[in-house]
């Protein structure tokens, strides 16, 4: 918007296209002239007159001076100037021809040249709530405008709307505008996805008072997304210090051969206390365990010898039992033998084969039986 003052006495003004201007006859409001040719005063007159060009556009007028004349001068002015005025909890979209132009918060006064197209307004009432709906959100996507807000919200995500630091309401997945006018509006995104937490390296003793290093791990998923964000500071810090908690009161329980003979024992014991815990804070917990355990150097090595002294004598005892397996089997082969000839003679001649497989030639005399008769009168000599 320009202003131009001219200071005439009985001359000839102008108005441009797309202009208005403000007749002030000695300092007082005269008449507002539309585009044209226009003859302000007459030839010899000592009154004074001002002229203030006003641009006509989509933008409300800013001006003293119009205040005034609508205060002063209301109904000479009501068919150049049109006013839009809100209550304490009304919000007006104001639109052009069709198209949203501005807004008008709450206890504003907004003046536009009526002549610059046909004005519309929508009142919204914001005691019904600061969240838009999608339509009225896709209609505004272009107005430029610091009393509102817009937040995405990813598909697996929950937004929770805080308005002056009170959780108002959950948003779902996709994109949101919000009114934001005299309030402070945040969205915390609370992701709702199964998530699995680490917690590695915790220092636990044993009840036989062996200090280990134990991996945990949790798999959890927000449930209720506002009593996550509001019964704890941080739910996943509080996960980490329920698990690191549980674990430690029931490996305390345990002794270290207890602890490795009963791992499962100790997952389920462990996950019970975790999930009375995390359902307090809108987290349900879906699995636990107790990953892996790390000993200190010393008692690996102890531990490790233990293990290879169990081993060898478990090995020394199944030698034992083959020898003696072995043993029996021999005696009952002799005993057979010893009860059938056959069974005698049949040995004999598989050892008249082995031996004849390891020699380059063998002479028969006397024939077979005579061969086997001197080879077992050899054998008893």
């Amino acid at each position: 918007m320009t202003k131009v003052t001219h200071k005439l006495l009985g001359l000839r003004v102008v108005i441009p296209e797309m202009e208005r201007a403000v007749i002030l006859k000695d300092g007082i409001f005269e008449i507002i002239l539309n585009p044209g040719r226009h003859t302000i005063g007459t030839l010899g007159t000592q009154s004074h007159y001002d002229v203030r060009n006003f641009r006509v556009n989509a933008e409300p007028v800013i001006s003293e001076l119009l205040t005034s004349i609508l205060r002063n001068h209301g109904p000479a002015v009501v068919d150049h100037l049109t006013v839009f005025e809100t209550a304490a909890d009304e919000m007006a979209i104001v639109s052009l021809d069709g198209t949203p132009a501005f807004l008008v918060p709450p206890l504003t006064r907004k003046v536009v040249w009526t002549d610059a197209g046909l004005w519309s307004t929508e009142i919204v009432n914001l005691s019904d709530g600061f969240v838009m709906t999608d339509a009225m959100s896709r209609r505004l996507m272009t107005l430029r405008s610091d009393f509102i807000k817009r937040f995405k919200v990813e598909h697996g995500q929950i937004g929770l709307l805080h308005v002056d630091g009170k959780v108002v309401g959950e948003l779902v997945p996709g994109g949101h505008a919000v009114w934001s006018y005299g309030k402070v509006i945040a969205v915390k995104l609370v992701d709702t996805r199964e998530n699995a937490l680490d917690v590695t390296g915790q220092e636990i003793l044993t009840k036989d008072r062996v200090s280990i290093r134990a991996n945990l791990s949790a798999t959890y998923r927000v449930v209720d997304p506002v009593l996550a964000v509001t019964a704890v500071k941080d739910f996943v810090d509080t996960l980490h210090r329920a698990l690191g908690s549980a674990f430690r009161r029931s490996l305390a329980t345990k002794t270290l051969d207890e602890v490795l003979a009963e791992k499962g024992a100790v997952d389920a014991e462990a996950m019970a206390a975790v999930v009375a815990e995390m359902a307090a804070a809108g987290v349900k917990v879906s699995h636990v365990t107790l990953k892996d355990i790390i000993l200190p150097g010393e008692m690996r090595d102890i531990l490790n010898t233990v293990v290879l002294a169990e081993k060898e004598a478990e090995a020394g005892v199944i030698r034992r039992r083959e020898d003696a397996a072995e043993t029996r089997a021999l005696l009952n082969t002799a005993k057979v033998m010893a009860d059938n000839p056959a069974m005698m003679r049949l040995k004999e001649l598989e050892a008249l084969e082995s031996i004849s497989a390891k020699v380059g030639t063998l002479t028969v005399h006397s024939g077979t039986k005579g061969l086997m008769e001197d080879l077992v009168s050899l054998s008893t000599k």
